[in-house]
């Protein structure tokens, strides 16, 4: 299992700031729009984003990582053991057109880039 602190960091390597949230059991958040881009990586237990203009849902259980871009429509339930996540804001259009899910994320050995220096 790695630790908050060694997500932080590998977010920061990436010239990413995270700050830390959690929810509980089975909280629920409804469908909403960001203005910003979003990059999502759960640390502890799992939570379901619904992207329903997609028509798909995104698990993202821990070491996953989650690329939201501004004004995607979602919402999301926390799965059963609750969940924590860090999270990093971006101006929107950093990130790609269209969310992205990274599942393992944690374990993978690929070194990360800046997303803000895509071209």
């Amino acid at each position: 299992m790695v630790s908050q602190a060694d997500l932080r960091a590998r977010l920061a390597a990436a010239g990413l700031s995270a700050s830390g949230w959690g929810n509980g059991p089975f909280d629920h958040y409804p469908e909403h729009r960001h203005g910003y881009d979003k990059v999502l990586v759960a640390a502890v237990g799992a939570i379901t984003f619904h992207l329903p203009e997609l028509g798909r849902d995104v698990l993202l259980a821990a070491g996953d990582r989650l690329d939201l871009p501004a004004g995607t429509l979602h919402g999301a339930d926390v799965g059963p053991d609750g969940v924590t996540c860090l999270e990093a804001h971006l101006a929107a259009g950093t990130l790609g057109r269209l969310p992205e899910h990274l599942p393992g994320w944690v374990a993978s050995a690929e070194p990360e880039e800046d997303p803000r220096a895509a071209g």
